[in-house]
């Protein structure tokens, strides 16, 4: 009897033990994390990078969870759903980065147990409306706000007077930043009494999804460094000093233009503190680069993932939560005292909501842009 009654302690001892072991287990793995990027990579030292190194510091301070990058090569709407629903049942967390994952609405509503983290698009349905789902949060920014400092700095900072944006694809937050940028010009010609044009290429014309022209200087890639260089060279022909680099990995090629040409061109960053990427001997060529701060805005959402706060819905991200912005810090910009100053003052605007840059998304364009 003595030995069957310490089998039994040893058998519910063992049981306890590998319970417990389990529950160990289940806390170290962690959240299952894949990150679908267009096609310039989770290395492109942009926006899909920025969006990456906010799941890595998420990573760091939670050992246990894990990522891994999944690039969706083609960039096509029809490819991004494709790629998502392939892999759906394989991860807690999807971070889908890019316009072209908006259609995950109906895949979404299929998997309520995976939570969607979307960059730069809210989720539709198959018929195109938007949708607000438990399991998905959205974050679209103002890019108009960081497009209008990247203006506001090219106008005040030019010396040829001639400035230009040079995008990816007329997506709508790509579309964003060139009206904002528009805008931005136009307010620094009004206060500071300057005459600076903005130069487009009517060969590099825009059509966004609605197919309607809206202008600006568009490569029609965001993985396109040969065609960004080409394009960049022609601004620079046309006497444009001056460049804010909208593009993905295509804006390298606008960088390797810039550093070609003598001294004829600086470029202002995009997403990101670009200034590593500007340097070249002992010189740089940038300018400043404005913000958009995906990889803070992932960080957080995971945050609430990982301790059950998290909440869906449809956010635009401002410069009210720190959300856009530029680089204005020592060593990693080469903006003049009074140009920060007077950058100072818009940012200041534009954050308590007096001055409203013109977006894709509000219907509101550039030319409608008025400053008091």
């Amino acid at each position: 009897m003595k030995k069957i009654v310490l089998v039994l302690a040893l058998v519910v001892i063992t049981t306890v033990v590998f319970a417990s072991g389990n529950k160990e287990a289940e806390v170290k793995q962690g959240l299952n994390i894949a990150i679908i990027s267009t096609p310039s990579g989770v290395d492109d030292g942009s926006f899909n990078e920025d969006n990456y190194n906010g799941i890595l510091a998420f990573i760091e301070n939670n050992p246990g969870a894990q990522v891994t990058p999944i690039r969706e090569p083609s960039g096509d709407v029809a490819m991004a759903l494709k790629t998502t629903a392939d892999i759906v049942a394989d991860y807690d967390v999807l971070v889908c980065t890019g316009f072209q994952f908006a259609g995950i609405g109906q895949l979404a509503i299929e998997n309520p147990e995976t939570k969607f983290i979307l960059v730069d698009t809210y989720p539709t349905d198959p018929q195109g409306n938007t949708l607000e789902l438990e399991n998905v949060y959205a974050m679209q920014f103002a890019e108009q706000e960081s497009g209008f400092f990247a203006g506001v700095s090219a106008a005040v900072e030019t010396k040829s007077n001639k400035v230009a944006v040079l995008n990816g694809v007329a997506y709508p937050s790509n579309v964003n930043y060139q009206y904002g940028f528009e805008a931005g010009v136009k307010y620094a010609n009004i206060k500071y009494n300057k005459n600076v044009e903005v130069i487009e290429l009517a060969s590099q014309a825009g059509t966004d999804v609605t197919g309607a022209n809206v202008g600006g200087n568009y490569v029609g890639s965001f993985a396109d460094e040969a065609g960004g260089k080409i394009v960049s060279e022609q601004l620079i022909q046309k006497g444009v000093d001056l460049l804010f680099v909208a593009a993905g990995a295509t804006g390298n090629g606008a960088f390797t233009a810039a550093k070609e040409s003598n001294g004829k061109l600086k470029v202002i960053g995009c997403d990101v503190d670009q200034w590593n990427d500007g340097e070249y001997g002992n010189n740089n060529v940038v300018l400043t680069s404005v913000l958009k701060k995906m990889s803070l805005n992932v960080e957080r959402v995971l945050n609430t993932i990982q301790d059950g706060t998290f909440k869906g819905g449809n956010m635009l991200l401002k410069a009210d939560t720190d959300s856009t912005g530029y680089v204005k810090e020592t060593n990693r910009n080469q903006l003049a005292d009074l140009t920060i100053e007077k950058l100072e003052k818009a940012y200041k605007e534009v954050k308590s909501g007096k001055i409203v840059p013109p977006s894709k998304l509000d219907g509101f364009t550039p030319d409608e842009f008025t400053v008091n």
